[in-house]
């Protein structure tokens, strides 16, 4: 650095008058580029108010981390329909709170954003979760058959076997210590992962056990934070000075890491192919599981999926098909432990499906009547996901007339959605009745809307409802389940709905 600055001073005086002369007119454009770009927004969202924000930070000075829903369900009783956020001074999305406006999105096929999920990119890549345009399609039409309803049957008995595996860590938890506060989470997201290894990926990891995949879960809770701080943080937006950041570097490692899982699991099932008739035996199954249909898939002129295109499949599915499930697990526990009289609804309901047995079967999933009003509630009151953002890529006129331009960014808000006092009574009160057949039937389409809608909704949900009803049904029949008044959670927006403080319950072994 001294060495330079000593160039600069020794260099002549009219180049060094140049120097500055170009510095200062690279100013004066990228200033006069944001001012346009700032005037083009206002324009954007001059039909819709919304709160008022500071020149410079935006929405993102006045929310306090451990407040942000807070805030966000202020606005939203404010603003019922939508309201224009600013993230700093030239970054803006609407917020949409209604499902009226949800549903005008969702029937499109806007891509993703990539203001936000471009910070996805070095982690999962452009997988089903960031393509969009023909591309999505042919992937999504890939992808569909391994979700089909014969495959998600013979996942029940897999699911049952890793729940099973983290109870009898619990028990023996309990046994040590009757009231020890337990936090679920990390373990409810061991054994999601250790069944989406099973199911999608054939891969018997024992990680519940062994916990050597511990590396990978923590580098997925430190990626996801990484993404939502990435996102309020004016400078490290730009790419140049988050890479130079203590957290880019953060960043970069939990990517190393999380890709030394997926590459280990894709090179091993490669391995398998090569091998002598091995192929042969695997087009043979009645079920090819996620990985199979990805490694033999093959399009109209017999070109297989490329390296890159294949990691990011099964980066994008190995991250989403646990942690969002995980998310959704903990929280229904936690929802379960608040309301003691629905706990027992629910378990008495288990109890007469189940009979005399004491694992859950495919056939009893149907069944689970009040049981799977509960889990609904707790989704609607803790969706997994609580945001998904859209860039329209033509216009849009709402229902109420008002209008955005292509290009605009929207952020559909499924946590306020599923909070919005206009479309449900008591929003914040726990009522698994609101999901009665008679009360569902009554129900705005898009009223609930935990898996998103439309076309881009998500592909695993059916996946995603089995194995919560078999981890909430094995739970319930082994546990009592109550809340730690001294250790409640604080919901915080990352990428999937987490807890700031973990989500605490302390658990009591049933007789029999």
């Amino acid at each position: 650095m001294a060495f330079m600055l000593e160039r600069i001073m020794t260099t002549s005086p009219h180049v060094l008058y140049l120097l500055i002369g170009f510095i200062f007119i690279f100013v004066l454009l990228k200033a006069s580029q944001l001012y346009w770009k700032r005037r083009e927004l206002l324009k954007t969202f001059k039909m819709f108010p919304g709160p008022p924000s500071h020149w410079f930070y935006g929405h993102n000075k006045e929310i306090q981390r451990g407040q942000e829903f807070n805030k966000l369900l202020e606005w939203a009783e404010k603003y019922p329909y939508a309201f224009p956020r600013w993230f700093g001074s030239f970054a803006a999305s609407l917020v949409i709170n209604h499902p009226d406006y949800a549903r005008a999105v969702f029937a499109r096929q806007d891509p993703k954003s990539m203001v936000t999920y471009r910070f996805f990119l070095p982690w999962i890549g452009k997988g089903l979760l960031i393509l969009h345009g023909p591309k999505w399609f042919q992937h999504r039409r890939l992808l569909t058959p391994g979700f089909h309803y014969d495959i998600l049957k013979h996942y029940v008995p897999l699911i049952v076997d890793s729940t099973k595996v983290m109870l009898d860590k619990w028990e023996k938890l309990v046994a040590k210590d009757a009231m020890k506060s337990l936090e679920v989470f990390e373990h409810v997201s061991l054994m999601t992962l250790d069944s989406i290894m099973k199911c999608a990926f054939s891969y018997q990891s024992n990680c519940q056990t062994h916990r050597e995949l511990d590396y990978y879960v923590k580098a997925v809770y430190d990626l996801t934070y990484l993404v939502a701080q990435r996102t309020r943080t004016l400078f490290h937006r730009n790419d140049l000075f988050y890479w130079c950041s203590s957290d880019g570097r953060h960043f970069r490692e939990a990517c190393k890491r999380a890709h030394q899982h997926t590459e280990k699991v894709i090179e091993d099932r490669r391995k398998s192919f090569k091998e002598e008739g091995e192929l042969k035996k695997i087009q043979k199954k009645r079920h090819l599981d996620f990985l199979d249909i990805l490694l033999s898939a093959k399009d109209e002129n017999e070109v297989g999926l490329s390296d890159e295109d294949l990691r990011a499949e099964v980066d994008t599915f190995m991250f989403e098909g646990h942690d969002t499930t995980a998310s959704g697990i903990s929280w229904i526990l936690y929802a379960m432990a608040q309301n003691p009289e629905h706990q027992q609804r629910c378990r008495e309901e288990l109890k007469d499906t189940v009979g005399e047995r004491d694992t859950v079967q495919w056939e009893d999933l149907g069944k689970m009547t009040y049981t799977t009003m509960c889990i609904k509630e707790s989704l609607r009151l803790y969706p997994p996901v609580p945001a998904v953002s859209r860039q329209l890529n033509k216009p849009i006129t709402f229902c109420d007339g008002r209008t955005l331009p292509k290009g605009s960014r929207v952020a559909i808000s499924i946590y306020n959605i599923h909070r919005n006092p206009s479309i449900w009574q008591d929003p914040e009160v726990f009522d698994p009745t609101r999901f009665s057949l008679e009360n569902s039937s009554q129900q705005h389409s898009h009223a609930f809307v935990p898996f998103a809608a439309g076309p881009r909704n998500c592909i695993g949900q059916q996946f995603a409802m089995n194995e919560i009803k078999v981890a909430v049904a094995q739970t319930l029949l082994q546990f009592e389940i109550l809340p730690d008044p001294e250790k409640l959670p604080l919901p915080v927006p990352q990428v999937i709905l987490r807890s700031d403080n973990g989500i605490h319950i302390l658990l009591k072994k049933l007789n029999g």
